[in-house]
């Protein structure tokens, strides 16, 4: 196996420094293309500069500003399509701080708050051992 090859769990433990250096449980899911992040609350504002996006990651309570966001369409876990916002931040994980492109959605009916998908497993070349890091 190449040294480059980093290998994760099926959950793991994340760290997302731009918001918070508060570690929460990610969710390692190969049958998601991309990540997902619960945000309490997302709005779109109109600026003096133009359209900016806020967010409360997690349930930090922190609002969060940008104004570097993609709006995308993406088909969520019940088959639906559905309008996400997306932004690029850094997460750590297995001790590397790594640039991730992740969506902006409300996970509180979901287990875990954040996902990350195989688009940011396969770019930074992690495998994914079910049988490590069990929940």
């Amino acid at each position: 196996m190449s040294p480059s090859i980093k290998i994760v769990g099926a959950f793991e433990p994340v760290v997302f420094p731009e918001f918070s250096e508060v570690e929460v449980t990610a969710k390692i899911d190969t049958g998601a293309y991309t990540g997902a992040l619960h945000c309490s609350r997302i709005e779109e504002r109109q600026m003096d500069d133009g359209k900016t996006l806020a967010f409360c990651p997690l349930e930090s309570g922190i609002e969060i500003v940008r104004d570097d966001f993609v709006i995308k369409y993406v088909r969520s876990s019940n088959g639906k399509r559905e309008k996400r916002y997306f932004i690029t931040t850094k997460v750590v994980i297995s001790g590397k701080t790594l640039p991730i492109s992740i969506s902006l959605t409300d996970r509180s009916d979901m287990k875990w708050p954040v996902l990350i998908g195989r688009r940011f497993l396969r770019q930074h070349k992690f495998l994914v051992d079910p049988n490590k890091n069990k929940h």
